[in-house]
């Protein structure tokens, strides 16, 4: 078996996630070259890249890719959410307890 822990995954901010695409895509760095400049995996300059793009880079049959800002903002409603959800639950219960308690 495998025993190494995996590391975890950096987080990277909205800001440098916008740089370093525009090394690719404004400054005609290589994939390559902006990865191993910014010490990055060639996967996240990517996708980065991918996701800075104009939508009519995009091809129309595939789905819109969502902007790096789109996909923050997604991340963040997606967590406000769930915390939403989770304090609507609380309330319903103590609602149903303090209807207990009265009747």
């Amino acid at each position: 078996m495998n025993t190494q822990t995996k590391q975890p995954r950096p987080k990277y901010t909205l800001e440098f996630k916008q740089d370093a695409a525009r090394l690719v895509n404004e400054k005609d760095y290589t994939h390559q070259q902006a990865a191993d400049h910014l010490g990055i995996s060639l996967s996240a300059i990517g996708r980065w890249s991918r996701a800075e793009r104009s939508p009519t880079a995009a091809t129309s049959g595939k789905k819109a890719a969502l902007s790096l800002m789109d996909q923050t903002e997604l991340i963040r409603l997606r967590r406000e959410n769930e915390e939403l959800r989770m304090e609507r639950e609380i309330l319903k219960k103590a609602a149903v307890f303090f209807a207990k308690e009265i009747g």
